[in-house]
């Protein structure tokens, strides 16, 4: 862990992307929050790629104008790629992106801005993005079902936690600070 978290600060002082790997459970989001309160980012917006169906995780990475479809707010809705300002976008499962939404976050990423849902002005982009997933997303590039390109552009900084089993020297500290906490 000791380890990890000197990763994170090194990490936090440079604005490229993250993809952060492991199993379920070993802390892919504690590393990622790490790297925001080591980079002082004000603003931290966590988003589930595998919890949501596509067309409404296309409306809230990217917002809508007012109209877009049918059931759309009468104001419009800014996304998530507006409202983390300068802060941290944290993807959290993106092995489930469907390919759709893959290469809009691609173009996202190169470009660095994005429209609205039924938008036709371009918005900038100034958020970090930190990605994460337990699938191996190699594998699946290899396989077809993940865009080589998008793998790139996420694995610029590639970050992997092994889970517990794998660094025994940590249960006991953890444990003492988990009794001092209680």
């Amino acid at each position: 862990m000791h380890n990890l978290a000197e990763l994170a600060l090194r990490v936090s002082h440079v604005r490229s992307t993250v993809l952060i790997t492991g199993e379920s459970g070993v802390g892919k989001d504690v590393f990622c929050r790490m790297i925001c309160r080591f980079a002082g980012s004000p603003d931290y917006i966590k988003i589930s790629c595998g919890n949501l169906p596509e067309n409404l995780l296309e409306s809230e990475l990217f917002g809508y104008e007012a109209g877009a479809f049918t059931g759309a707010n009468r104001t419009g809705k800014r996304g998530i790629f507006e409202l983390a300002g300068d802060g941290v976008i944290f993807l959290d499962e993106i092995g489930e992106l469907p390919p759709q939404l893959q290469v809009k976050l691609l173009t996202v990423l190169q470009d660095r801005r994005f429209y609205r849902i039924g938008g036709t002005a371009p918005l900038p982009m100034n958020a970090r993005v930190v990605a994460a997933t337990n699938r191996d997303l190699k594998k699946e590039v290899a396989q077809g079902s993940f865009r080589r390109d998008l793998y790139y552009r996420l694995n610029v900084i590639p970050v992997h936690i092994p889970p517990l089993r794998e660094r025994t020297e940590d249960i006991l500290p953890l444990a003492e600070h988990i009794l001092l906490r209680l």
